[in-house]
């Protein structure tokens, strides 16, 4: 297994916390600082009039570069938190699962 995927996830009576590797954790933050670049330059857009369909083709960029964090934060958490807690005999992880998948995929 990868070291990016031998990040844990951390549960106690309060909060569920994961853990993820420097290197994962700096990939999400740039990736998540581009795209609120992205969003401010949409923005800005707006209220310079900008043609519509030039807006639509900005906000589509964003959407995928979302939908690619989300795929990052997906597969660690199916190779790290997933399997732990199966591992561990609790098989409510799946339908916690597949809330979450359902709400990716509206």
């Amino acid at each position: 297994m990868d070291n990016e995927f031998n990040e844990c996830c951390h549960t106690d009576s309060s909060e569920r916390k994961s853990h993820h590797s420097d290197k994962t954790k700096n990939n999400l933050i740039s990736r998540l600082n581009r795209i609120e670049g992205q969003i401010r330059g949409i923005k800005g857009l707006i209220e310079k009039d900008t043609y519509c369909d030039d807006v639509l083709n900005q906000i589509a960029a964003v959407q995928s570069a979302l939908n690619s964090v989300g795929k990052v934060l997906l597969e660690n958490h199916m190779n790290s938190c997933v399997i732990e807690r199966i591992q561990e005999g609790d098989h409510e992880v799946i339908k916690e699962l597949m809330i979450t998948m359902n709400k990716l995929i509206k």
